[in-house]
């Protein structure tokens, strides 16, 4: 049995009790997270970080031993490399999907961070990993003649392989795409914004939603290269489409 904290995250309560695998052991308000903590052993908790009497950040920072699974509003890579330098296992963005919710607290449950050793134990070739990347792109209006197409496929394809890259875009994925095409980081990621603007302008954004089966974005909602390339890879990743 998995034994779930919960701390501002009530609406989470009933979905997670339909898995028989998860117990909640507490289900309390920001204000009373730290007494919970401090008594109730728990293998995940899961916290939204703008909670009533409570900084989500400042909790993170204080028990670094505990594994918890950030679920937020909040969308700015900003937010999302704090959370997951503080030690944060994943960051799920609301609305979350329950099978992705699910699978994140087994991952956390049996100890892999990011999910890389749990996800990738069905493995397909690199062509079928390539043709859905190309798949996704000819549905959100990604055209393949354009230098963005070739630096998102490439950046995806990076963080299915390690997920952590996604935490180091501009000195670790950026450079690394660079060095493969032969050009400089800050170009690559030129390229890869203007990609998505391609899509954004084109309007494709319900081909967005009806891939994630939920409302990522709206014409307003334009994501960062990093929530962009991330957002991709984690569908691969749960697929176990690498």
């Amino acid at each position: 049995m998995i034994k779930i904290g919960l701390v501002g995250e009530h609406q989470l309560k009933d979905i997670i009790e339909q898995n028989e695998q998860f117990e909640i052991a507490f289900d309390v308000e920001g204000a009373d997270a730290r007494k919970y903590l401090d008594t109730i052993p728990v293998d995940v908790v899961i916290t939204e970080l703008v909670m009533a009497g409570e900084d989500g950040f400042a909790l993170l920072e204080k028990y670094r031993e505990v594994r918890f699974i950030v679920a937020s509003e909040l969308k700015s890579e900003v937010f999302v490399i704090k959370a997951l330098e503080l030690g944060a296992k994943y960051y799920l963005v609301k609305p979350v999907e329950y099978n992705v919710l699910e699978q994140r607290i087994l991952n956390v449950a049996d100890g892999d961070k990011l999910g890389s050793k749990v996800m990738r134990k069905k493995t397909v070739s690199e062509k079928t990993l390539d043709e859905r990347i190309s798949n996704i792109f000819v549905s959100v209006g990604i055209p393949a003649h354009i230098k963005g197409y070739q630096f998102l496929r490439e950046g995806i394809k990076l963080a299915v392989d390690n997920p952590s890259i996604i935490n180091a875009i501009t000195k670790s994925l950026y450079p690394t795409i660079a060095r493969r095409f032969d050009t400089t980081s800050s170009k690559v990621e030129r390229a890869i914004r203007h990609a998505i603007e391609v899509a954004w302008n084109r309007g494709k954004i319900e081909n967005i939603n009806s891939i994630f089966g939920v409302k990522v974005y709206s014409s307003a909602e334009k994501p960062t290269n990093g929530e962009f390339i991330a957002l991709l890879a984690d569908k691969m990743l749960l697929e176990c489409a690498y």
